[in-house]
């Protein structure tokens, strides 16, 4: 019976930010020599969790039983010596120092007041060769990719007799070699009783690695499972909150037929960032919405910025845009060819919080012109007051500053700034997070129109229903790579999406 015992039990634990619950009355059971998937989409309170368990953040109520003990974590060092050990995805150790050196640092064996140089490397070289691990101790971790860092970390906390081991997304900058790698030690970890909990949007990586697959949305657990009993599809639908026995299409009153013609407004092949995105071709065409669509890390957003010169893609890759090739080693070359780009994160690379919402909005159009062609400030105004109209920008005035609007209307006002540079294509990365149903609708109408007259849209969304209604078609990214696409209008309905999505349609 010892052997069924959980090694960690939190019962009904809430945490409050600023008034908003990010987690409320969560349970997590993990057992020992259990590989144990967390998973959830962006905000669904996975990273909270984790920081509650390991004493980064405090909790209001609930309790943490390890081993069968309560446990109180106030810092990580605490959690540390209660048994419990984190391996990001940027490894927390230190790559000046020896392989040595990091697997015992603060608990360096020591001979008459020194180190023990001796005895480390050995103990050292015991530690990994017991998890199947052949390195040379004795130099700079740095030497070493990412990959065999983050095996010393997990050596490390192998090292530190843990009873659990956190992986939060450790596998998003490895190829499918160093996965491997990582896949089999985390094996070997679990044959020696040590519960794991894998943090990772890469479905696939999921069901090769996991026994059990607990979901969390919007601060709440949905439950705990079994693999073999949870289907990709409706793991998704679980992350999403969709109903698999109850889904409908979305109508809208926006009625749209696209066209494709002629030459293609872009044209990519074989476009990649290794190992984020692996190589992938598509084409769009004026007047048309093309959505691309995915769980969060499937490489929507990474695809995207390639195609903008935001990220740099491999040398292998190929662009066309209006029949001529293009090197887009920078968003300016983007921007000269007739591309825009509103980003996801529009607090951070969307807005410039401490300027007005007129130049803001007009920031993007003086960058075209160039610094010797200032557009006069009554221009400038002229086009501010056209956009705020168009737009249904509510704000004070052209010089109220941006950071003092609503998400929204900060979002209306960086699309604003790119239809003012009169683009051939705009890439839209989560124009509607975080606003308003009523500008969500605008929104969408507005993506609509700009196709109807002439314009070419990349849109991505995590609300399946918003794309099935605003797209013509769309492509299915999963694990990094370009996986399928939707071209009829009638294949897009959710469940089709959702299908695609979770691939291995045998077992969904």
């Amino acid at each position: 019976m010892e052997q069924e015992r959980n090694i960690i039990d939190m019962t009904g634990i809430s945490k409050t930010f600023n008034g908003v619950k990010a987690l409320d009355n969560v349970h997590l059971s993990l057992k020992k020599g259990s590989i144990h998937a967390l998973m959830g989409e962006n905000g669904a309170g996975k990273s909270t969790l984790i920081r509650v368990l390991t004493g980064a953040y405090p909790f209001e109520s609930g309790r943490i039983l390890v081993d069968g003990q309560d446990v109180v974590n106030t810092s990580p060092e605490m959690a540390q010596k209660n048994g419990i050990s984190t391996v990001y995805q940027e490894v927390n150790l230190c790559p000046n120092l020896s392989v040595a050196e990091n697997l015992f640092i603060g608990r360096e064996p020591r001979k008459w007041g020194m180190i023990d140089w001796k005895t480390m490397n050995r103990n050292a070289d015991k530690i990994l060769e017991d998890l199947d691990i052949h390195l040379d101790v004795t130099i700079p971790l740095e030497s070493y990719s990412v990959a065999i860092q983050q095996m010393v970390a997990i050596a490390r906390a192998v090292g530190f007799q843990s009873k659990v081991l956190i992986l939060d997304e450790p596998t998003s900058s490895l190829d499918e070699e160093e996965v491997q790698k990582l896949f089999g030690l985390m094996r070997q970890v679990q044959a020696k009783g040590v519960g794991i909990i894998f943090v990772t949007h890469f479905l696939e990586q999921v069901y090769e690695v996991c026994d059990t697959i607990s979901v969390l949305r919007n601060g709440t657990m949905v439950g705990t499972y079994p693999v073999e009993e949870l289907p990709r599809m409706q793991l998704i639908a679980k992350m999403m909150g969709k109903d698999l026995d109850d889904l409908e299409e979305i109508r809208s009153d926006v009625s749209f037929q696209i066209e494709k013609s002629g030459t293609p407004l872009l044209e990519a092949k074989q476009v990649s960032r290794l190992p984020v995105v692996k190589p992938y071709s598509l084409e769009l065409h004026k007047k048309e919405v093309v959505g691309v669509a995915g769980l969060l890390g499937s490489g929507r957003s990474e695809l995207v910025r390639l195609l903008y010169g935001a990220d740099m893609a491999d040398k292998e890759s190929q662009i066309r845009f209006q029949g001529q090739e293009v090197k887009l080693k920078h968003p300016y070359d983007a921007m000269k060819c007739g591309l825009a780009f509103c980003p996801e994160n529009r607090k951070a690379e969307g807005i410039f919080p401490d300027l007005t919402v007129r130049e803001n909005l007009n920031i993007a159009f003086q960058t075209r012109q160039g610094i010797f062609k200032l557009i006069p400030k009554k221009d400038q105004e002229r086009f501010t007051d056209e956009y705020i109209s168009i737009l249904h920008i509510k704000t004070q005035d052209r010089e109220t500053l941006i950071r003092n609007l609503s998400g929204g209307n900060q979002q209306k006002v960086i699309i604003g700034r790119w239809l003012l540079t009169h683009p051939e294509l705009l890439i839209l990365d989560e124009p509607t997070r975080g606003i308003d149903v009523g500008t969500k609708v605008e929104i969408q109408k507005l993506i609509v129109k700009l196709a109807q007259e002439g314009m070419g849209v990349f849109f991505i969304s995590s609300e399946i229903d918003e794309m099935v209604r605003t797209c013509s078609r769309m492509i299915i990214m999963r694990d990094g790579q370009k996986v399928g696409e939707l071209t009829q209008r009638e294949e897009l309905n959710q469940e089709a999406v959702m299908k695609a999505i979770a691939g291995g349609e045998g077992e969904c």
